[in-house]
């Protein structure tokens, strides 16, 4: 069975990712949140930075410019937090009231206007990570649950018997939700929450959800391994034994 998803090793460096058209914004912010101790990775573009998390990883936290090319941030947040819980701060010249409040109910732990501050971005940044730093929704490209079953986010697949499975983004994050909080009962009310947190849905809704992704990667989906269900409270998987 898997451990949550991995923690920091002992020494490693939180990870933060930043997504920028602007080739001078993205070596300003990487030298000043470097010497604040942080590892950083950038990208130019939200396919740029979906790329990189695909060979990378989940970082700690992506702090994602609105406006490029191809790509925006808005679809980048949009598309990412279909199948994870990445933190996000939004970096946007656009300071207006009803762009700064969406972004923020849909997408963003925080939104800082340009032109800014480095070290309030940093400080902001520091602020975020320090309120969450007991999740463990970082990881590698690929976790390594058991002989069986092997869970690759990015791609929202599994590797179950050593034959690649396709995940919907939907069975990737209540994946990803569980395994993060693994050896804890995660309650079904906290899972509709984050699965669709701008949506009314219900709790049958969740129960296919469930029963799909048994049926994906379970062993004997009648007798499940890897997602146990707490009755009247929640779902879990199981800590490493």
């Amino acid at each position: 069975m898997a451990d949550p998803i991995p923690a920091l090793a002992e020494g490693a460096l939180q990870r933060i990712l930043v997504v920028d058209d602007d080739p001078a914004l993205r070596r300003l912010l990487r030298d000043k949140l470097d010497a604040s101790g942080y590892e950083v990775w950038t990208a130019a573009s939200g396919g740029d930075a979906l790329e990189l998390i695909g060979r990378r990883g989940l970082p700690h936290l992506a702090i994602v410019d609105i406006n490029m090319p191809g790509m925006n941030g808005l679809r980048f947040c949009e598309t990412v937090l279909q199948f994870c819980d990445l933190p996000i701060i939004m970096l946007s010249a656009i300071d207006e009231e009803e762009m700064i409040v969406g972004s923020i109910s849909r997408y963003a732990e925080d939104y800082v206007t340009k032109p800014f501050s480095p070290r309030e971005l940093t400080a902001r940044a520091q602020r975020v990570l320090r309120r969450i730093s007991d999740y463990g929704y970082a990881s590698g490209a690929l976790i390594e649950i058991d002989s069986h079953l092997a869970i690759d986010i990015p791609h929202q697949r599994a590797v179950v018997a050593g034959q690649p499975v396709a995940l919907t983004p939907t069975e990737t994050k209540l994946l990803y939700l569980l395994m993060r909080n693994a050896g804890h009962t995660v309650s079904t009310e906290f899972l509709l929450r984050r699965l669709w947190p701008m949506e009314e849905v219900f709790e049958d809704s969740l129960r296919v959800h469930v029963h799909r992704l048994r049926q994906k990667i379970e062993p004997a989906p009648s007798r499940p391994r890897y997602i146990l269900t707490e009755r009247g409270v929640g779902y879990s998987f199981p800590a490493k034994r």
